[in-house]
């Protein structure tokens, strides 16, 4: 399994009025993270998007442990949980500078032609990105 991993600054503008990272700014990094690992797998989603072809959510599932804050440095982990040549399951960990879990989650996406909606099949459109998911997710092991 590929892990992908980012760093991510806890900018002033992130935060609520509790001096904490205002909780939808966890799903930009875990954006940041899935681009991050397309990106570290050779891939490119912006190429992907020219070619008309896009891969939004259709599930998301967060859950928040502990909070960041302004100044602190944010781990996000990306990895591929689950591929099936249809959809891809994103894994998430978002962890602060000591180590601890900030947050975890997933996310749920399937790639449609950006004019019609409608479904491709990945296997055909990317033969080696799907080769390179295959590869790269999560076994039934780990």
């Amino acid at each position: 399994m590929h892990i992908s991993k980012k760093e991510i600054e806890v900018r002033y503008a992130e935060t609520d009025q509790m001096g904490v990272v205002y909780h939808a700014n966890y799903l930009v990094w875990m954006e940041i993270g899935r681009t991050s690992l397309i990106k570290d797998l050779g891939f490119s989603y912006a190429g992907m998007e020219k070619d008309g072809i896009i891969s939004p959510v259709i599930d998301i599932q967060v859950s928040y442990k502990k909070p960041l804050r302004y100044g602190e440095t944010a781990t996000i982990s990306t990895w591929i949980e689950k591929y099936d040549g249809i959809r891809s399951v994103y894994g998430y960990e978002i962890v602060n500078e000591a180590g601890e879990i900030s947050v975890t989650g997933n996310s749920s996406h399937v790639c449609v032609k950006k004019d019609s909606f409608r479904p491709i099949h990945f296997k055909k459109y990317y033969p080696e990105w799907h080769i390179a998911y295959e590869n790269a997710k999560k076994s039934e092991i780990e």
